[in-house]
C-alpha cells in the first residue's frame, strides 16, 4: 500500500478508483420545514439505534465570529508523500503564525491511499483552528477523503466530489481488489469515514456509496414529520409498508434488479422501483431538495459508484455552500483579517517531476554515459560527477515521494560494493561480480515498484506487477541507449576540441616503438656463429657483437655458422649455413 498500496484514484489513474469519487456537500439553503426534519432525522436516528437505512442527518452551520488570519494551502494533482511533507510544512507555517483557519484548496484526481489517510489524521488533529476544504474544482478518491476530514465543505461552480473505491491499475486495465484482500485494504478506509461521519454528521450509507459498487440508494421523506433517510431497497420496502406484496414489488424486485443492473444501471430500467402510490405509510421518494430541482430515484444505481456535482453534495449535507473566488470564501467565511496562501515550493515541485519514469529513464542515460566517459578517460571529472549527480537524483526523487524504499537503496550499494570488489580486489570476473551487477539492477527495477502486501520478491497485484515492467522498460531502454552513445562517444571523443587538449590521442606503433641500439647488427643476410646450442633459442656472435636469436624451427648446436633470414625488431631469426659438399 505504498506507492500504489490500496490505490485509490480516478480511471486511468494508479490511485482511487473510477468509482470513488466521494461526494461531501452540506445543506446552505434549509427551509424552516427542512431544518425541523433534519433535526427530527437526526433525532430518530439516535433512538433508534443502527439501521440499515440510516438517517440524512446535517449538522448546521456553526455561528461564526470571524477568521482573524485565514491561510489557502492548495492541495494539487496526485497525492503522494511530497505532498504530505508539503502539507506538514505550510501547516506548521500556519501555526507559527496563530492562524485560525486554514482551507485546502482541493483539485485532485486522489493518490495513495496510506498518504491520504495520514493527511486526515493531521488535519483532525489541527482543532481549534478551523479547516475548510475548498473543492475548486474537483476532489476525487483521496482528495474526497481528505476533504471529508475538514470541519465543513464548500464547492466551486461545476465540482464534482466522490468515487473512492480502491482499485488497481495494471497492464490490463482498471482492475476491483482482490475479495481475498479487500477487507485489508477496504478497513482503514472504513474506518476513516465512520469517523467522518461521526464527527461532522454526513450520512454513512452515502459514505460506503462512494467505496462499494452495488449499494443502491433510495431518498426518502415521511410527509408528515419531514424526516428524510438515505436507505436501501429492503429499508425502503419496509418504510413504505410494502412487504406483504414483496412478490411483486419488494423482495422480488432485488433479483430483478441484479439481473437488469448488468447492463444498465437501475435507474435506467423503466418500471424497476416502486411509485409514490404503491407507499401505505407517510413515506415516499424525495422529489426535490434546494439547490436540486429534481431529485432522481435511486440516487446512487445499483452499478453506480457516489459522485456528486456541487448541487447534489448541497442538498445530500456534504457541502455548505457554493464559493467560487477567494472573495466569496471570505464573505461566506466572514474572514476579516488578509488570506494568505502557502503553495508548493519549488523544491517540492521538481522532486515531483523528477520522480517521472521518463525523467528517471534519462537520468539513468546519463548516469551510465558519464561513468563510461570517466572509467575510460580518467582525470576529466567532470563526467564522474554527473554520473553521481545522476545516480542521487534517480535514488532521492521517488525515495522522498514515497515510491522508493530504503532497502532499495540498500540492495543497489551492496551491488555496488560487490562490483568494485570485483574489479579492484578479486581477479577476473566471476561470481562476484554478477552478483553485483544483478543486485544493482534488482535495486534498480524494485524503486519503481510500489509496496506489496505480499512478499516483494513476488509481486501479485496488478499495480505492483505495472510498476515492475515500467522498471524494466525504462531499464532496458536505457541500457540500449546507453551502448548507442558509448559507441558514439568513442568516435566522437577524440576529436573534441576541449577534450582533445585534456586527452591525448592514441599512439601510433611507431611512436611507442622501443629503440633498437642493434639496428646495424645482424641485419637480413649477415653471417655470424652460434655461441651455444639454438633450441631454437640462444645467443650468437656477429663480428664483435653478441645478440640473442632464435632459429627457424631446427636444433643448431654451438659454433656452426648461421645466417639471418628474417628480423622483426629486436627478434633475430636464423639458420643454418650449410657445409657445400
Amino acid at each position: 500500500m505504498s506507492a500504489y498500496g490500496s490505490t485509490w484514484g480516478r480511471t486511468g489513474t494508479a490511485r482511487w478508483s473510477e468509482s470513488s469519487r466521494p461526494s461531501w456537500a452540506r445543506l446552505a439553503v434549509l427551509s424552516a420545514a427542512g431544518a425541523l426534519a433534519v433535526l427530527s432525522g437526526m433525532a430518530a436516528a439516535a433512538t433508534g439505534g443502527a439501521r440499515e437505512s440510516g438517517a440524512a442527518t446535517r449538522t448546521a452551520t456553526p455561528p461564526r465570529g470571524g477568521f482573524e488570519r485565514a491561510f489557502v494551502i492548495p492541495i494539487k494533482d496526485e497525492i503522494n508523500e511530497v505532498t504530505l511533507d508539503s502539507l506538514e510544512r505550510r501547516v506548521g507555517e500556519v501555526k507559527e503564525a496563530r492562524g485560525d483557519l486554514i482551507v485546502f484548496d482541493l483539485n485532485t484526481p486522489g493518490g495513495v491511499a496510506l498518504t491520504a489517510l495520514k493527511i486526515c489524521t493531521l488535519i483532525k488533529n489541527l482543532e481549534p483552528i478551523h479547516t475548510v476544504a475548498w473543492v475548486n474544482p474537483d476532489a476525487y478518491s483521496a482528495g474526497a477523503i481528505i476533504a471529508m476530514a475538514c470541519d465543513e465543505i464548500v464547492m466551486s461552480a461545476r465540482s464534482k466530489i466522490g468515487d473512492c473505491q480502491p482499485i488497481m491499475i495494471g497492464p490490463e486495465g482498471v482492475s476491483a481488489v482482490p475479495q481475498d484482500v479487500e477487507a485489508k485494504f477496504n478497513s482503514p478506509l472504513i474506518e476513516e469515514l465512520q469517523d467522518s461521519s461521526n464527527r461532522r454528521g454526513y450520512d454513512m450509507n452515502l459514505c460506503l456509496a462512494m467505496v462499494r459498487p452495488g449499494i443502491e440508494l433510495y431518498w426518502v421523506e415521511n410527509a408528515k414529520t419531514g424526516e428524510r433517510r438515505f436507505v436501501r431497497p429492503r429499508e425502503r420496502d419496509r418504510l413504505f409498508g410494502i412487504e406483504s406484496a414483496a412478490t411483486g414489488a419488494g423482495k422480488a424486485a432485488e433479483p430483478a434488479r441484479e439481473e437488469s443492473g448488468k447492463a444498465a444501471s437501475s435507474r435506467d430500467v423503466p418500471g424497476e422501483f416502486v411509485s409514490d402510490e404503491v407507499s401505505k405509510t407517510d413515506w415516499r421518494y424525495v422529489t426535490s431538495a434546494p439547490p436540486l430541482t429534481k431529485v432522481p430515484q435511486p440516487i446512487v444505481g445499483r452499478n453506480e459508484l457516489l459522485t456528486m456535482g456541487q448541487d447534489a453534495a448541497i442538498a445530500y449535507g456534504f457541502a455548505k455552500a457554493k464559493v467560487s473566488s477567494e472573495g466569496e470564501l471570505r464573505e461566506f467565511l466572514g474572514i476579516r483579517g488578509p488570506i494568505t496562501r502557502l503553495g508548493y515550493t519549488w523544491t517540492e515541485r521538481v522532486v515531483d517531476w523528477l520522480s517521472s519514469p521518463m525523467v528517471r529513464g534519462v537520468l539513468f542515460i546519463l548516469m551510465m554515459l558519464g561513468a563510461y566517459v570517466e572509467f575510460n578517460h580518467p582525470g576529466l571529472s567532470v563526467p564522474g560527477v554527473v554520473a553521481l549527480v545522476c545516480l542521487v537524483t534517480f535514488l532521492g526523487a521517488p525515495y522522498l515521494t514515497g515510491l522508493a524504499k530504503a532497502w532499495e537503496i540498500l540492495v543497489i550499494i551492496c551491488g555496488v560494493g560487490l562490483l568494485l570488489l570485483e574489479l579492484f580486489v578479486i581477479p577476473g570476473f566471476g561470481i562476484t561480480g554478477v552478483a553485483g551487477i544483478v543486485l544493482i539492477l534488482v535495486g534498480f527495477v524494485a524503486t519503481f515498484m510500489p509496496d506489496d502486501p505480499g512478499p516483494i520478491y513476488r509481486p501479485e497485484f496488478n499495480y505492483t506487477v505495472s510498476g515492475v515492467k515500467t522498471g524494466l522498460w525504462v531499464i532496458a531502454l536505457g541500457l540500449v541507449a546507453s551502448i548507442a552513445g558509448m559507441a558514439v562517444l568513442s568516435r566522437l571523443m577524440p576529436r573534441a576540441p576541449y577534450v582533445r587538449k585534456l586527452i591525448p590521442p592514441n599512439p601510433t606503433p611507431e611512436s611507442v616503438a622501443v629503440d633498437d641500439v642493434l639496428r646495424d647488427v645482424a641485419s637480413v643476410g649477415d653471417v655470424g656463429r652460434s655461441e651455444g646450442p639454438l633450441r631454437p633459442a640462444g645467443k650468437a656472435r656477429f663480428g664483435a657483437t653478441l645478440v640473442d636469436v632464435v632459429s627457424d624451427g631446427e636444433f643448431i648446436g654451438p659454433g656452426e655458422r648461421i645466417e639471418v633470414i628474417d628480423r622483426q625488431g629486436a627478434r633475430i631469426v636464423v639458420r643454418r649455413i650449410r657445409q657445400e659438399a
